[in-house]
């Protein structure tokens, strides 16, 4: 604007001159005008494209972020997020790359808070048995999977449900001429109950004469032989003499495992293992080839170890517990076992054995004792209880331990909160304890969960009214026993629909809850369940760029259509572990 009015005035007609030198004069004058004006008005040049950076823009943003729940587009700055917010903020960002969602919908990394990492990892490459649907096909599919493994190869995994034909359990017999030179130790797929073969029972040393075990039971025949089938504590016998795997297969399962969740969007994962687990984890992130982020539990009777080990920072950071990669703290027990199995702890006898109501793993006094010496240490309890009676006597446990070792935020956790009674559902938020569960597994037992516990059915997976009660919930898949998909999981949690789509309108369709709600529980709730609520499970400026990009709106389509949807694209600490970005094309 200067340049122009200084033009304006030199050439003003008013002080025109008729003189031909001034003529020619104001000529020159002219043109240098000229050059002035087109000088004055270039924009400076723009800046570089920070490099690293990726807008995502024309996105459904739902952020889990109660402060702004919803948004059009995010920035990712290195590994984290830097901007949550309009298309037009993200464009101003000036990344160096601007992926176009289309539409779709882009929601927090999903948090498994509940798996069996390095077994679902090994099972991916085992006998699959979990559609075997009648006895011939169980059979013939170890038969087929023994001839692909040498002789002396022991054959584990399997997953098998013996419901799917008819609720009679398998036997040694069954498998015994098909696998004469292999050891067969393949488990149920709620992990509470195996079979073995005879080879497997002998180097075991299992015969008539072997005693049951507390805790657990060895399944025998009318005249007393074992079938094969033991039960929780009891398949500790055979598991004694499995050969422990080589460094090079657990570090091939752990990538197997990774790869297989990190394409269903889980961005973190919970487990529940043993300490070897702990090392297979830290030698990848050593090595920095972790693509998802562990949260490592291990077992709780051996808690002063996890305290000597954070004490010590073995595991690194700056409280000893590691960094946003590897994170140690965690310790899980066992109260009882599974419905499945008749092991799970009720008040009540199974509707089907008026003798039997289940077992506890643990005596209720031992369980205090590591509950109230890992409390005292400063680490995280979490406790696997089934059945109501084992819920009821670990919510007295948890009670006790807070009261004797004063407030502060322990963050308590009950593993599966299966089946409760009407009385404990409130004290889930008045003792703050988290209600750690599997959605998955409601519309798989609610197949057959009915024979077993009657109208008891009503307060089972009650998510409904864990959540009208204030509890705070966290969702995982317990893989391997069931798959690490959360979209299932929200599709169960939304509609909980049977698997043989008996159920149409749901199974115990009282305790439905909303999308937004198996969302949360499948993000804020599982950072909360780890204590990293501060980094990790909504979309918010500043935390960790796990996110994941679903290829339909799971907010708008009908509740039965949710199990349709498709994870497009998975990033981990922004880098695509998963998948690819879309063109923008809306699905």
């Amino acid at each position: 604007m200067k340049c122009v009015m200084i033009c304006a005035q030199i050439l003003n007609p008013a002080r025109a001159a008729t003189t031909r030198k001034v003529m020619l004069h104001k000529v020159l004058i002219a043109f240098a005008c000229l050059l002035l004006a087109a000088a004055c008005s270039r924009q400076p040049a723009p800046a570089p494209a920070k490099p690293g950076t990726v807008a995502i823009v024309n996105a459904k943003v739902w952020t889990g972020d109660d402060a702004q729940p919803w948004a059009q587009a995010v920035v990712i700055d290195g590994t984290t997020l830097a901007l949550v917010g309009t298309d037009e903020d993200a464009r101003k960002a000036n990344a160096e790359q601007v992926v176009d969602a289309g539409g779709r919908l882009l929601v927090p990394g999903f948090i498994d808070a509940h798996v069996h990492f390095r077994e679902g990892g090994f099972s991916l490459a085992s006998v699959q048995l979990r559609d075997a649907r009648t006895r011939e096909e169980f059979v013939a599919r170890i038969k087929a999977f023994a001839a692909t493994v040498p002789a002396g190869t022991w054959i584990m995994g399997g997953n098998w449900d013996h419901s799917l034909w008819g609720g009679e359990l398998p036997t040694r017999e069954w498998i015994d001429a098909v696998t004469p030179d292999h050891p067969v130790w393949v488990n149920r797929l709620d992990g509470h109950m195996s079979l073995a073969n005879s080879v497997a029972l002998k180097l075991a040393g299992i015969t008539r004469a072997t005693k049951d075990v507390a805790g657990g039971a060895i399944v025998r025949d009318r005249k007393g032989e074992p079938t094969g089938v033991l039960k929780d504590n009891a398949m500790a016998l055979v598991d004694a003499v499995v050969p422990a795997p080589s460094v090079e297969m657990k570090d091939r399962g752990l990538i197997a495992a990774m790869k297989y969740v990190n394409e269903q969007g889980v961005t973190t994962v919970h487990n529940m293992g043993i300490w070897d687990d702990v090392e297979t984890f830290a030698r990848a992130a050593k090595a920095k080839t972790l693509t998802t982020r562990v949260y490592a539990v291990t077992p709780l009777n051996e808690w002063e170890k996890l305290r000597d080990a954070v004490a010590a920072k073995t595991y690194g950071g700056a409280d000893g517990r590691g960094d946003e990669w590897l994170r140690v703290g965690g310790l899980k027990g066992f109260m009882d076992g599974s419905l499945g199995s008749h092991t799970a702890a009720f008040d009540q006898p199974f509707a089907d054995s008026p003798k039997d109501r289940g077992l506890l793993v643990n005596p209720p006094e031992k369980m205090y004792e590591w509950i109230s010496g890992a409390d005292q240490a400063g680490l995280h309890v979490m406790v696997h209880a089934i059945g109501d009676r084992a819920i009821g006597m670990l919510l007295d446990i948890y009670e006790r331990v807070a009261k004797e070792d004063g407030a502060r935020d322990r963050r308590f956790r009950i593993e599966h909160t299966q089946h409760l009674r009407e009385p404990d559902i409130p004290r889930f938020a008045q003792l703050g304890v988290i209600a750690s569960m599997q959605p998955y597994h409601a519309i798989d037992d609610g197949r057959w969960a009915e024979q077993f516990i009657g109208k008891r059915i009503a307060t089972t997976y009650a998510f409904r009214s864990l959540l009208d009660n204030k509890a705070r919930l966290a969702f995982g898949s317990d893989w391997f026993v069931a798959p690490a998909t959360p979209l299932e999981g929200i599709y169960a949690a939304v509609t909980r629909r049977t698997l043989d789509d008996k159920n149409p309108d749901g199974w115990v369709p009282a305790q439905k809850i909303t999308v937004e709600e198996a969302l949360r529980a499948y993000t804020v709730g599982g950072a909360y369940a780890s204590f990293d609520e501060s980094r990790k499970g909504t979309l918010t400026a500043g935390k960790l760029a796990d996110l994941v990009l679903i290829d339909r709106d799971l907010f708008s389509i009908p509740p039965e259509e949710i199990r349709n949807a498709k994870v497009l694209t998975t990033v981990v600490g922004g880098n695509v572990v998963s998948g690819g970005w879309p063109t923008a094309t809306a699905q």
